[in-house]
């Protein structure tokens, strides 16, 4: 449990770059026609933790996006989710379900558990359910208050694998052979163990983001590429059948997606492994000494953290590139403390190792704590669960369901 793939978990800095706005509803009758617009040479940039969901870009400004929905009265959208696969982590957390909670506030904010993403690579069909319903739980513990959020599964919601159907009819085949992670993966596991679906679940990821006009997207580092592809698409699609052809079938012209922004946190980590501090903390790394799980007990972190790997230097600071392990370590003190990085570089610059540890663990357990007890109380109650996610997949449909019927119509079908 915990692979994200819309925000895919680790999330950027604040001198990553973003996108450049792109064109709504246009035409763009070259680059659409010819499947040769995505990322062609390795000049365009490439990326997200693909937490990451797998998994989250042209650029030109280095400036965080930091959307401004004060302008209008309709609440701007934003769309995320995790993969309920092996266990959530700290990356998991503070990657991309910490960063949901102040967004939520001021959002039309869909979080989903990404069941349909968990089934690319070999899994236990026998412990989907209970996984998926422990992530949903999770969410909620952290903080995903109902109220202002939708929380549902993915495949409660069919207009997902619709709507991936119709994009895969315009998604050339080109622009997924350059998806990085099929490339990795496909390599490690050879050609007969690889299944069509790890080829073709960014255009699922596109269905997932472009079926609720999503303004932004949380975007984590190995998932960059795939949020380009779904703003590729959006275009791809908009030309061929959007404006005046969509018109003539009846519709109401225009654009049929919107195109997403990507969202970079104003504040955020890529959290590393804690025995080796230049890997990201990933639930399919071999051993789990290499990750904090939210649901570890504290005797079960005090053991990580004590063992640990770390440097033989005197002190500790951030951002020193022969020091990852330090770096990864105060970082993750810093986001579970509340502290600014200033007041912790300050606090642990003349620490020894083994007392920053002890300060560590007990910040992490003291942050955790407040979660376990909460999910604890959540997985109680069956019923209460039950009803969050049925209510989250009826509002979650009512969006989708919409934008589905349009590219039915502006595709050509019959109404239904």
């Amino acid at each position: 449990m915990g692979r994200p793939v819309l925000s895919h978990f680790l999330t950027l800095s604040h001198s990553c770059p973003r996108f450049t706005p792109s064109p709504r509803g246009g035409l763009f009758p070259v680059k659409y026609l010819k499947p040769t617009g995505l990322l062609p040479h390795s000049s365009r940039p490439i990326g997200l933790h693909g937490t990451g969901f797998r998994c989250l870009c042209s650029v030109s400004v280095s400036e965080p996006v930091v959307p401004d929905s004060s302008s209008s009265t309709v609440k701007k959208r934003i769309v995320s989710g995790v993969q309920p696969t092996g266990s959530i982590h700290l990356g998991n957390y503070l990657g991309a379900i910490k960063n949901w909670i102040p967004l939520q506030n001021t959002y039309d904010t869909l979080f989903f558990i990404v069941d349909l993403h968990a089934i690319t690579l070999p899994y236990d069909a026998q412990q989907l359910s209970k996984a998926t319903r422990d992530t949903a739980a999770i969410y909620l513990a952290c903080g995903v208050d109902t109220s202002k959020a939708s929380v549902f599964v993915q495949s409660h919601v069919r207009a997902h694998a619709e709507l991936m159907w119709l994009l895969s009819s315009a998604t050339p085949i080109g622009w997924l052979n350059r998806m990085i992670q099929f490339k990795e993966k496909s390599r490690k596991a050879g050609d007969e163990n690889v299944a069509v679906a790890l080829l073709t679940y960014p255009v699922l990821m596109a269905s997932d983001i472009l079926l609720y006009q999503s303004d932004f997207v949380p975007v984590g580092e190995d998932q960059k590429q795939h949020l380009e592809l779904t703003r590729e698409l959006a275009e791809r699609v908009n030309y061929l059948y959007g404006g005046r052809k969509w018109k003539k079938l009846g519709g109401r012209g225009g654009a049929i997606f919107k195109v997403p922004e990507p969202l970079i946190p104003p504040a955020g980590a890529r959290v590393m492994s804690l025995t080796d501090g230049l890997s990201k903390m990933s639930k399919s790394a071999p051993s789990d000494q290499s990750r904090i799980n939210l649901l570890d007990s504290k005797d079960v972190i005090a053991n990580k953290i004590k063992r640990c790997k770390t440097d033989s230097f005197t002190g500790l600071e951030f951002d020193n590139p022969e020091r990852p392990e330090s770096n990864n370590l105060l970082s993750i003190y810093q986001l579970v403390s509340g502290k600014t990085k200033e007041e912790v570089a300050q606090e642990c610059k003349n620490m020894n190792w083994g007392t920053f540890k002890v300060l560590l663990t007990d910040a992490l357990i003291d942050h955790l704590q407040p979660i376990q007890v909460r999910y604890a109380e959540i997985m109680s109650d069956s019923a209460f669960l039950d009803r969050v996610l049925a209510e989250g997949a009826t509002k979650a449909a009512d969006i989708a369901d919409a934008t589905l019927n349009n590219v039915y119509q502006a595709m050509g079908f019959s109404r239904r």
